[in-house]
């Protein structure tokens, strides 16, 4: 499935790359993330609890920042498994310097999912999809806010 989305910050693009750079701030922009730590460069082990209508979980997986063009563009790739199936996702996260001096910050990108939680929440997924979405530019909007 096709996720897609941008959305305006009032902050600078040198700011918000910092903010996405910065693994404890991005811990906080993953929505259900709880951990996210270092297990190479660019490499992350993640626990995230991610819930798509009714089945919701706990799931472990990976994040792997590939493809940096600072301080335009990365690409992330997610990937989780738990008891409900698994969960994958990649996108590119591209910064532009907005109209009125700000960030505009899109995604563009893909996710999957399996087993329980897409037999259940199949028809779910797309909209679950896009809320995750929102809840990221949301929650980068906190953090770059929080950012020196």
């Amino acid at each position: 499935m096709e996720v897609t989305g941008s959305f305006d910050l009032n902050f600078p693009p040198a700011k918000v790359w910092d903010v996405l750079n910065e693994v404890g701030a991005l811990e906080k922009c993953i929505p259900g993330c709880k951990s996210l730590k270092a297990t190479g460069p660019d490499s992350y082990e993640a626990e995230l609890t991610v819930g798509i209508g009714p089945v919701k979980g706990p799931y472990h997986g990976k994040v792997v920042i590939k493809d940096r063009k600072a301080p335009k563009s990365y690409r992330m790739i997610v990937e989780g498994s738990g008891a409900a199936g698994f969960i994958k996702g990649e996108g590119t996260i591209t910064l532009a310097l907005g109209a009125s001096g700000g960030t505009t910050v899109s995604v563009s990108g893909t996710a999957e999912a399996g087993g329980m939680i897409a037999r259940v929440g199949q028809r779910l997924i797309g909209g679950a999809a896009n809320n995750l979405l929102k809840q990221f530019f949301a929650n980068l909007a906190k953090e770059a806010a929080k950012a020196k």
